[in-house]
């Protein structure tokens, strides 16, 4: 069922102006293109910067603190996920921060592993498809929340495929990992982005809730890209 603006401000009884709603809820999610935007600056940026220095790659990826750099942003994404309703909003920015750049370090190895100039490709086209999906997510009037359960059943079977993976070390089934994961990401990309708006119905803003809100939706559409990147990655960047 479809949902437009007048049927969602009713239910939720609120009173104000439509105007007035459509105006926070553009600047709701602005806010949360910013947070994935900067996150997505400083790990940009952290992963270059890493990558230039051989002293500081040796010491990450040929010692054991790999596998902290590749583990910990795990841990980051579970303490904002099962711990955003404890913290305060100073705190999740930090956590914020510090995933985005830990996810930094994890990614440097990709400058040693794909042309630069590949990687850039790659990068933009990511960048074009992500904003098309998130742009129908935001304008569409169609519900998509029933995408939600089969789109994380696609995210399981990727994860359990990508562990298989590791044991046979199957280029044809790495091939097809990559292509449905674009799909599952870019899917989840519209998906996500209307849930964020009917969150904002329910948050409403200028709330402590509301910017923790924010914080775990860039979250959401941070890691989407990331993944969307990867798999294209995969797919366009020629690996060395």
């Amino acid at each position: 069922m479809a949902f437009d603006r007048r049927t969602v401000i009713e239910r939720a009884g609120v009173a104000a102006p439509t105007v007035d709603i459509d105006e926070g809820l553009r600047a709701y999610m602005l806010k949360i293109y910013n947070y994935m935007c900067l996150g997505l600056g400083l790990t940009g940026a952290v992963a270059f910067f890493t990558a230039s220095s051989d002293t500081m790659m040796q010491a990450i990826f040929g010692s054991p603190l790999a596998w902290v750099v590749m583990l910990s942003p795990l841990a980051f994404i579970l303490v904002l996920s099962f711990g955003i309703n404890k913290l305060n909003v100073g705190t999740a920015q930090i956590l914020f921060w510090a995933f985005a750049a830990i996810m930094g370090l994890s990614m440097s190895a990709i400058f040693y592993a794909y042309p630069i100039a590949n990687i850039a490709k790659v990068f933009f086209i990511t960048a074009g498809l992500f904003a098309a999906m998130s742009l129908y997510g935001y304008t569409t009037k169609r519900s998509l929340m029933n995408w939600g359960s089969f789109l994380f059943m696609g995210l399981i079977g990727i994860i359990i495929a990508m562990v298989v993976n590791l044991f046979l070390a199957s280029s044809a089934l790495d091939f097809a990992i990559s292509i449905i994961g674009v799909l599952v990401f870019t899917g989840l990309t519209a998906y996500d982005t209307q849930r964020l708006k009917f969150m904002y119905y329910q948050t409403g803003d200028g709330t402590a809730i509301a910017e923790k809100g924010a914080i775990m939706g860039a979250l959401s559409l941070y890691l989407n890209f990331i993944n969307m990147f990867y798999m294209l990655l995969h797919l366009f960047g020629g690996r060395e």
